[in-house]
């Protein structure tokens, strides 16, 4: 590393904290209808919206009908996106005439856009037409981020409200986190990204004449348009089979320092709008450092392992070089994203196991939008619990006593990921059609499969990238794995959410737990850690930490 590296790094950690506040307290009055002019600008498409599509925004929903109209809204959009791969070869803005998708390649890739994961078992480029990716790809990517964004919401709602039964009105939440905060953002960033070059365009692939002679083909489409919603959005599915390596999608140094920030924009942010919605701002400030910690930890981990492996060029973009590499890389891995400057699997044995620890920590070090700051909360509510075993006292959280109820659903919320992580390696390291996708050997060979499922649980969608994942035993296990990744935590935080808000606010005493210390905080990361190394180390073990220690003494695979 150079002194570059270590500003840029600062750089990036300055600008984080000083947008926090702002974004977050935009959000925050976006969502408890505050009136100022973004609300008057765009109340006539809101309201409009909700004329034609029959919504009534001040009904408010119980945590059951809030969950319902989510699961609805996400089994519909997963029939949508299906159907339209299925019918590719007959709808427009087609012109390389390409074909429909395989069943098992469309019913993954559905329910990878769905459920914000956006797994490409598919090269974007000469797999998908420009419809598909504009009508069922990109609109996915604003509405499942949104739906992340609502869970948040209802979650911080449930903590705030005192001795009531509902939660908000999802629909309202869906239409205004897509329209005050997705679209906008969206907008901005497209027009940055096509100033530096990002094609927008339905044109045809272009066709060259190479300085050799031969005749090359090169893709184009509306990328740009996708690409800024991949990373406010923490999607991570790129027009481009190299996703954020490819020039298109990435083109300089400039962009890529801008697509990480973007990435954890919302995310960090939402810590501030928690604050200001609950009134417990020293509180939240204490999340908000908790993740920075374990961000830059993390990262200087994976540098360390990076630069004390060689700074090996392989695999990573040139233009970018080895620290971009590592930093987006962890910037990726932590929050649901999934984009990728360079190949994950050329990174160091210890660099990529960090990655997947990231992911199998459940991607709470900001992690997706709303998605990060509600599985964060599981183990606040955890750690909250622990500590009042440990006096002896009745937990309590921000005035909210947490009993039996809460923890059942905090405990099968940070279970449910684990288990298809580990059952879905187990299974695909010892049946023939598992076995046949890794294209390494050896521990680096278990480290593509482990790689693969912890990616489809945690929803982020990043891969390895030598896993042969486009086969039907592949395609329906990880939609399994990403579907149980997603819902098997929202459903549980939701029933969280409304335990909380029909409870009164007990006052403090002097053995209430505070939970706006630095106490707090180390207790917090421990029990993250904790729960982690106690799930994850022994796979970690059989992958990337026997990989290292053999690369150590010169073996390779």
């Amino acid at each position: 590393m150079n002194q570059l590296d270590y500003a840029q790094l600062i750089l990036f950690i300055v600008l984080l904290c000083v947008l926090t506040p702002p974004v977050g307290h935009y959000m925050a009055r976006i969502f408890t209808d505050a009136e100022f002019w973004p609300r008057r600008a765009f109340r006539p498409i809101e309201n409009c919206f909700y004329r034609l599509s029959g919504i009534d925004p001040k009904h408010d929903m119980t945590w059951r009908q809030y969950a319902r109209a989510l699961m609805w809204f996400n089994v519909i959009g997963l029939i949508v996106v299906f159907t339209v791969q299925m019918l590719q070869a007959h709808l427009p803005f087609n012109p390389q005439k390409l074909p429909a998708v395989t069943w098992d390649l469309a019913l993954n890739t559905a329910v990878s856009f769905v459920t914000n994961t956006n797994w490409q078992s598919y090269s974007g480029e000469t797999a998908l037409s420009a419809f598909t990716q504009m009508f069922a790809l990109t609109v996915q990517n604003f509405v499942s981020a949104a739906v992340g964004l609502t869970v948040a919401i209802a979650i911080m709602r449930g903590v705030a409200q005192r001795a009531q039964l509902t939660l908000g009105n999802f629909w309202a939440d869906l239409v205004r986190g897509t329209l005050y905060i997705l679209l906008p953002l969206s907008v901005v960033f497209a027009i940055v990204l096509i100033s530096r070059g990002t094609p927008q365009t339905l044109e045809p692939n272009v066709h060259v004449t190479t300085l050799e002679g031969p005749e090359q083909v090169i893709p184009v489409g509306p990328v740009a348009s996708q690409e800024a919603i991949k990373m406010i959005g923490t999607n991570g599915g790129g027009y481009f089979n190299a996703n954020s390596a490819h020039p298109y999608e990435n083109p300089d140094p400039l962009v890529n320092f801008l697509q990480m920030l973007m990435i954890f924009l919302i995310p960090a942010a939402l810590t501030y709008t928690f604050g200001s919605i609950t009134g417990a701002r020293k509180h939240a400030w204490v999340i908000f450092a908790t993740m920075l910690i374990l961000f830059i930890t993390i990262t200087a981990l994976s540098l360390m392992s990076e630069y004390g492996a060689g700074g090996l060029m392989e695999g990573k973009e040139t233009r970018f070089g080895v620290f971009n590499s590592v930093l987006f890389s962890t910037v990726t891995t932590s929050a649901s994203c999934g984009a990728v400057n360079a190949m994950h699997s050329s990174l160091s044995p210890l660099s990529g196991g960090l990655a997947m620890l990231n992911m199998m920590l459940g991607e709470v070090i900001f992690g997706g939008v709303g998605a990060g700051f509600y599985g964060m909360m599981l183990f606040i509510l955890l750690t909250v619990f622990i500590a009042g075993l440990m006096v002896g006292r009745t937990p309590e959280y921000l005035g909210k006593k947490i009993e039996a109820r809460e923890m059942q659903m905090v405990i099968l919320a940070v279970l449910a990921p684990c288990a298809v992580i580990l059952l879905g390696t187990a299974i695909a390291a010892v049946v023939p059609a598992g076995l046949a996708g890794p294209s390494s050997k050896g521990p680096h060979g278990f480290s593509e499969i482990l790689y693969a499922f912890t990616s489809a649980a945690a929803n982020n969608g990043s891969a390895f990238a030598g896993l042969n994942a486009n086969t039907p035993f592949y395609n329906l296990m990880m939609a399994f794995t990403m579907w149980v990744g997603r819902f098997a935590i929202i459903l549980p935080i939701l029933a969280v959410a409304g335990s909380l808000s029909a409870k009164n606010i007990s006052p403090q005493s002097k053995g209430t737990f505070p939970v706006d210390t630095a106490l707090f905080s180390a207790l917090l990361i421990g029990i993250i850690l904790i729960v982690g190394a106690l799930t994850f180390v022994p796979a970690l073990a059989l992958g990337p930490i026997v990989e290292h220690l053999l690369m150590k003494q010169g073996t390779f695979f």
